[in-house]
């Protein structure tokens, strides 16, 4: 079983945690001390007063989007997918985007985002002068169809 450390670096900080026993993410919270207001089409950084520490560097997290956010309010992380890497010590934060015509304003310990601890393949680079050839090749953008 992997562990995950989380150092508390603001008394109001929430540890991550998971929803239901089946969600793969955990929630992260915004640790701060009044309400934040992201105005139209702008990304504030939210702090969410923890650090973490991976178990080695076979393992990374990922920030991703609250489902509920994104689609309910098109609040959503601002770089699409957080990578915290291993050897990453600092605060996690999430730059959130508003994607919509109207401000939104995230509240003091609200959720804001998720986190994914995922395993990481790190394979052997090797230049190549051809590639295998596929049914599909070099087609992309919508080259297998709208549907």
């Amino acid at each position: 079983m992997s562990i995950l450390k989380v150092k508390k670096l603001k008394e109001k900080a929430r540890v991550p945690f998971r929803a239901t026993e089946g969600s793969a993410g955990m929630d992260l919270a915004a640790c701060i001390d009044e309400a934040v207001v992201i105005p139209p089409h702008e990304i504030r950084v939210i702090p969410t007063g923890i650090a973490i520490e991976l178990e080695s560097a076979d393992y990374v997290a990922y920030v991703f989007a609250r489902s509920g956010l994104a689609i309910k309010h098109g609040i959503a992380p601002a770089n699409c997918v957080g990578v915290i890497d291993s050897d990453y010590r600092g605060e996690v934060c999430v730059g959130l985007v508003n994607q919509t015509d109207e401000s939104f304003t995230v509240q003091p310990e609200e959720r804001i985002a998720q986190m994914v601890i995922s395993p990481v393949i790190l394979p052997e680079i090797k230049f190549v002068d051809e590639l295998t050839e596929t049914e599909r090749g070099t087609g992309g953008f919508g080259s297998t169809g709208v549907k």
